[in-house]
């Protein structure tokens, strides 16, 4: 570390494989995200520095374009904390670009979006290479149906109906949904939906919701009078943690934009 430098803010772009982690915020006794990227960054710059992160994943969710920030007095070029950062991260973290940035830059309250993508993969035969990144669901389902469904979700609206009661009872639950969208591909089903912010466990109740339309249990205008119904946790199956990823961050300035969503 240079003495009496002058203190920088630096963005991570990082993406993981949370399987072995208990999310990526910092849990007392617990292996996150957040506290490996803080042991990495102390290593390597001998500072004790706090990692601020864009979005919260809990255990077992993925991430392909994570956001991280955070200040130092180091002299390193943020390129520099792609290198050698890495070097100090477990295998199943890896960080994909860096820039420096604006002291006040805060990576979760200048977002505008977040973009999360659930992968099904719908097959009797299990998949042995994607287990942990899919949701083996062993029947054929209606991909169009779901998209339907997804559809009705687009817009600002009241979510309440897929988080829990305790967080309904909390915070506001409206969120400006700006697409939801089901596309199928071979055995793989995937739910891509980007909002302004999301409930706890919000997309992957979807999720569970959806799968009831794809199983033919549900129409898609049952799914949306639920949704619209906005009864708190009445869509009350969580989907498994292992199919969900968090694939963009965007920010006003384009930050991390040179990298396409076809790039994704």
């Amino acid at each position: 570390m240079v003495r009496d430098s002058p203190v920088h803010r630096i963005a991570l772009l990082l993406e993981y494989e949370g399987t072995g982690f208990a999310g990526s915020q910092y849990q007392k006794n617990a292996r996150t995200i957040q506290d490996a990227l803080e042991r990495g960054l102390r290593t390597l710059t001998g500072e004790p520095i706090r990692v601020a992160l864009a979005g919260r994943t809990d255990a077992g969710v993925h991430a392909r374009g994570q956001v991280a920030a955070f200040a130092t007095g180091s002299s390193h070029a943020p390129d520099v904390f792609v290198r050698a950062l890495n070097h100090h991260l477990p295998d199943q973290i890896a960080v994909r670009k860096a820039r420096e940035v604006a002291l006040a830059f805060d990576p979760r309250r200048h977002a505008v979006s977040r973009w999360y993508r659930y992968t099904i993969h719908s097959s009797r035969q299990r998949p042995a290479l994607a287990r942990k990144f899919v949701w083996h669901v062993a029947e054929p389902l209606d991909s169009v149906a779901m998209g339907d469904a997804a559809a009705s979700l687009v817009g600002e609206r009241d979510f309440a109906a897929f988080t829990q009661p305790s967080v309904a009872r909390r915070r506001s639950t409206r969120r400006w949904m700006k697409r939801a969208e089901v596309s199928s591909r071979g055995n793989r089903i995937s739910l891509d939906v980007e909002a302004n912010a999301f409930l706890p466990h919000q997309v992957r109740r979807i999720v569970g919701a959806l799968m009831e339309v794809g199983r033919g249990r549900q129409s898609p205008r049952e799914f949306e009078a639920m949704a619209r119904e906005a009864r708190p946790g009445s869509a009350s199956f969580t989907a498994p943690a292992r199919g969900l990823c968090l694939m963009k961050v965007r920010y006003e300035d384009g930050l991390f934009d040179d990298e396409t969503d076809e790039d994704v």
